[in-house]
């Protein structure tokens, strides 16, 4: 295991820890029982498998969280990049927690610069700013930043994955299990609509310093421009975040929050087509309940 920054090495092992032992407990009293209505906490069997390129829709009401618009919300389905917004949930948390700061330094290891893309590219042993990652992540999706953050404040992925599925937990996502800070493919990685609009409206509401990283639309780090995976922002009046995603078989995933005449929504498509597809999908939606 890598050394801890020096900033990471009292607090935030004994914290994610505390996660993963809940997660671990959590496990442990799973069952292989399913649902139509989907399923309960304690109920998510470690073999539960999601549709390949599931169709599932949500639009939630950002300030009440009802639900105006759902269809197989509840249905398992990959979620691929869109994984993301809880790494960042627990990296802004340890920002605001005071055990690291935007400053501090995350190191890459091989196991991170050896990601697929999309990546920015890392040589092992150099470094990157919890700022600049987190812009990454929110704006260009980097899978081998998503490693850096992980094993940086997890020690290992799979720490940090447990103190994810955890967090879930807490939140109130009853479906959702993480194996990984990237949301690259893993059948065990899985979770629904439904859970996704959980994640984003926690993301938001605890989150509102750090939400300008999910508007930017480009960001240049070490020379090179990087553009936004969400082509909604700057075309369609009021979108403001979240995340995207894809895997094979996942299909095009959206995350989508969107803010007009102080009222804001949540849309959340998951298994598009194609990512033209997905984007459609999600401004028909926002217009119709804006």
């Amino acid at each position: 295991m890598r050394p801890w920054p020096q900033a990471l090495r009292s607090v935030r092992p004994l914290r994610l820890l505390a996660l993963a032992v809940l997660a671990l407990s959590l496990a442990g009293c799973q069952t292989a029982e399913l649902s139509p209505a989907g399923l309960g906490v304690g109920t998510l069997s470690p073999t539960s498998s999601a549709e390949i390129r599931g169709h599932s829709v949500l639009v939630m009401d950002y300030q009440s969280g009802r639900i105006l618009e759902a269809e197989n919300a509840d249905a398992l389905r990959y979620p691929a990049s869109l994984s993301k917004m809880m790494t960042l949930y627990l990296l802004f948390e340890a920002v605001d927690s005071g055990e690291i700061s935007l400053d501090t330094p995350l190191t890459v290891s091989a196991e991170a610069a050896a990601e697929p893309p999309a990546k920015l590219g890392f040589t092992p042993g150099e470094t990157i700013t919890v700022r600049d990652a987190a812009q990454a992540v929110a704006t260009k999706s980097a899978n081998d930043v998503a490693v850096v953050i992980a094993e940086n404040l997890g020690g290992t992925q799979e720490a940090f994955a447990a103190a994810m599925t955890a967090k879930a937990r807490q939140l109130g996502m009853r479906n959702t299990r993480f194996v990984n800070a990237s949301g690259l493919p893993d059948p065990r990685q899985i979770s629904t609509a439904r859970d996704m609009a959980t994640l984003a409206r926690a993301l938001i509401a605890r989150n509102q310093r750090y939400m300008p990283m999910f508007r930017v639309t480009q960001f240049t780090f070490k020379g090179r421009t990087y553009h936004a995976t969400n082509k909604l922002l700057g075309k369609v009046a009021g979108v403001d975040g979240l995340k995207t995603g894809y895997i094979r078989d996942s299909g095009f995933h959206l995350v989508a929050t969107v803010e007009r005449g102080g009222r804001r929504l949540i849309v959340v498509v998951m298994g598009g087509q194609t990512g033209a597809a997905r984007n459609a999908e999600v401004t028909a939606l926002i217009d119709k309940y804006m």
